[in-house]
């Protein structure tokens, strides 16, 4: 990878966001929940954006080699963006809490769309608790090739249809799309649909739905939707 623009100082605002790309990123790599070069993390930064580098490893990222997007879409600084950037800023347009959007091509949620997710409205049903209240439910996009421009509009289709607000979207073959008000919150949302989609697989037969009853006092006692 080679950086098409001069270097630039990095503000002070971007350190620590910085520092957090590069940790999850590794965090995410070490655990397996991404591999190779697949995977992208971005953040909103009050004016412009930072995104990981094209064909980056997540676990090997260097915190002066992220890409800098300002509001106009120029980079001023890093190495080349990732070519998923228009798709993370599609969504921060549609999710304006929005902060921090990361793709991965997570084993068991890739999985469970090549063996056919639940439905294509949620790819998984609820069976616990804490899926329901940290991930709620997550559509399924049909397969698209990778970096196809239109998959941005068709997400946040996805997200402008939803009557409750949604927290991550699957992309057939490819792998989820999750997003949160913080790096570590959108991790969060990961892990705990990623660990969902782990426990579906294993189980047979599979497990029931949480009841109509159990869904209404989560959303009673901790605000969750399904």
């Amino acid at each position: 990878m080679t950086s098409t623009h001069t270097s630039t100082s990095i503000p002070a605002e971007q350190i620590a966001l910085r520092e957090a790309i590069c940790r999850i990123g590794q965090s995410l790599f070490e655990r397996g929940l991404v591999h190779s070069t697949a995977g992208n993390i971005s953040v909103r930064l009050h004016q412009g954006y930072l995104i990981t580098p094209t064909d980056a490893c997540l676990g090997l990222l260097k915190a002066d080699e992220l890409a800098w997007i300002d509001e106009q879409g120029q980079q001023r600084g890093g190495l080349r963006a990732s070519k998923t950037l228009a798709l993370h800023q599609r969504i921060y347009a549609a999710a304006p809490n929005a902060r921090c959007v990361l793709h991965t091509h997570s084993t068991h949620l890739v999985a469970l769309t090549l063996q056919g997710v639940w439905s294509a409205e949620a790819i998984l049903p609820p069976i616990t608790p804490y899926q329901v209240m940290k991930v709620g439910r997550v559509p399924l996009l049909p397969y698209h090739r990778p970096g196809e421009p239109q998959v941005a509009e068709l997400v946040a289709a996805l997200m402008g249809q939803s009557p409750e607000p949604l927290r991550a979207v699957m992309l057939d073959r490819l792998g989820p799309m999750v997003w949160a008000d913080s790096p570590g919150q959108a991790m969060a949302v990961l892990e705990e649909l990623e660990e969902t989609a782990r426990l579906w697989l294993l189980c047979q037969p599979k497990p029931t739905a949480l009841t109509q009853e159990q869904l209404h006092e989560l959303q009673r006692n901790f605000g969750a939707h399904w």
